[in-house]
């Protein structure tokens, strides 16, 4: 999937962050555009981010531009029947500080969701259900919207940390580091 320099779940969080920080300093539509115009700056943002020479934004940025936007679900874009939803499930029991833990019960780790979307999704993780929702898309991980994205991303960095989880490799042992290793991490942790 992303590159021969990401080998831990850290780093397939942060390549994925740097995509959306080409798509966003870049004016891409999706990741497919960043990388086919600029992978050596999602690379670059990488590889400074790994290395702590640059850090991403607080998750506070995300929940503003969520509390802004348009209220649709950010799954399929429906304007009806709307209601928050948990992007890492609530469920999750990393261990018994889950149940309190603003991560995953504040608005950090929320977006708002269509009955149909919420009912589909239900307790698998993002790449997970647009997995489901993109069969015929390879690379369905490029498509995803961007502030559902880096809330996920933010959300879940933390519940690897908490889970002692960021240097686990290849945690679905299909023999690659996906955003799917990501997911499936999580859903062993509930």
């Amino acid at each position: 999937m992303p590159d021969k320099e990401v080998k831990t779940l850290r780093d397939v969080v942060l390549f994925q962050y740097a995509k959306l920080v080409t798509r966003s300093a870049f004016g891409h539509a999706d990741g497919a555009a960043a990388k086919k115009a600029d992978y050596g700056f999602i690379r670059k943002t990488f590889r400074d981010l790994r290395d702590g020479k640059k850090q991403w934004s607080d998750i506070t940025r995300e929940d503003w531009q969520f509390v802004d936007a348009e209220k649709a679900c950010a799954y399929c874009g429906a304007t009806e029947q709307l209601s928050r939803e948990h992007i890492v499930p609530r469920s999750l029991k990393i261990n018994e500080r889950c149940g309190n833990c603003d991560t995953i019960q504040a608005i950090h780790n929320q977006v708002l969701a269509c009955r149909a979307c919420n009912s589909k999704k239900g307790t698998m993780g993002l790449y997970a259900f647009y997995k489901r929702l993109r069969p015929d898309t390879p690379k369905f991980f490029d498509f995803l919207p961007a502030l559902l994205e880096k809330k996920y991303l933010k959300t879940v960095y933390d519940c690897l940390v908490c889970a002692g989880c960021l240097e686990q490799t290849d945690a679905d042992g299909d023999g690659q580091m996906t955003v799917l290793d990501i997911d499936f991490t999580m859903s062993k942790c509930n």
